[in-house]
C-alpha cells in the first residue's frame, strides 16, 4: 500500500479519510493547512498526496504549483468544486487526478492505485550510477566520486531523469514536460539554466563537459566520461 500525505482543513473529512485509508493498509500523514502540507511533502516523502483546494492560508492550486517546484510526487485534488473548468484548472496547474467532495472510500482507494500505477514508483525510487556520478532518488542523495553534490530539488531531479537515459539525447520539452511539468514554449530558458548550474557543480563547463553534452537542436546527453566506463 502507499504513503499517503492529506492536506485538508476540515477536522471531520480530515478523520474519516484517515480512517479509511488506514483499514486500507495505507501509511496515512496529515497536514490542516498549505504549509504545514509543503513541508511534510519534502520531509516525509509521500508517494501521493491528497489536496483540498480550499485552504485557509493559501489557495490550492498555488499550493500544488509550489509542490510542483519541489516534488515530483502524484497529486489528487479533493474539493468540493465540481464544475469542470475547475477541473481544468487543477489539472492544469499539475494535478494527476481530481476528486469531487463528497466521495466513497472505495472510489478514493481505488484513484490512488490508479494514479500510482499509472506514473509508477521504480523509476521515482531508482538508485543510479554512471561514471563517477551516483544518484538514489529514495535518499535524495547525489554523489561525485564519492563526494556530496549539494543539489536544489529540481537540479537533483533533472539529473536523476537524464542519469536514467545515460547515453540517449533528451528532448528540452521532455525535460520540462517531466521534470517540471510545464510546456516547453512557456519556459524556453529554464533547462539552459538549471544544466548551467548542474555543469559547475559537477566541475565542468560547456565547453569542456564530462557528463552534460548538448545535441545542437535536439537535447542533452549525460554519458559517463571516456575515464570512467
Amino acid at each position: 500500500m502507499a504513503k499517503v500525505l492529506i492536506v485538508e482543513d476540515d477536522p471531520a473529512i480530515r478523520t474519516g479519510v484517515v480512517r479509511a485509508l488506514s483499514e486500507r493498509g495505507h501509511a496515512v500523514a496529515t497536514a490542516a493547512n498549505a504549509l504545514t502540507g509543503l513541508q511534510l511533502a519534502v520531509a516525509e516523502r509521500p508517494e501521493i498526496v491528497l489536496l483540498d483546494l480550499g485552504l485557509p492560508d493559501l489557495d490550492g492550486r498555488e499550493v500544488l504549483r509550489m509542490l510542483r517546484a519541489v516534488s515530483p510526487v502524484p497529486v489528487i485534488v479533493v474539493t468540493a468544486a465540481g464544475a469542470e473548468a475547475e477541473m481544468v484548472r487543477a489539472l492544469d496547474a499539475g494535478a494527476d487526478d481530481y476528486i469531487v467532495k463528497p466521495f466513497g472510500a472505495q472510489q478514493l482507494d481505488a484513484r490512488i492505485r490508479a494514479v500510482l500505477r499509472r506514473v509508477g514508483t521504480d523509476e521515482r525510487d531508482a538508485t543510479v550510477t554512471v561514471g563517477g556520478l551516483w544518484l538514489d532518488a529514495r535518499a535524495r542523495r547525489a554523489t561525485l566520486n564519492g563526494r556530496d553534490l549539494d543539489l536544489t530539488p529540481r537540479e537533483f531531479d533533472m539529473l536523476h531523469y537524464l542519469a536514467l537515459r545515460h547515453d540517449q539525447v533528451v528532448a528540452k520539452g521532455e525535460l520540462l514536460t517531466h521534470v517540471w511539468q510545464i510546456p516547453y514554449a512557456s519556459a524556453d530558458k529554464t533547462v539552459d539554466v538549471h544544466l548551467s548550474w548542474l555543469r559547475r557543480k559537477l566541475g565542468e563547463t560547456a565547453l569542456e563537459p564530462r557528463y552534460l553534452h548538448t545535441v545542437r537542436r535536439v537535447g542533452i546527453r549525460l554519458s559517463a566520461p571516456a575515464d570512467q566506463p
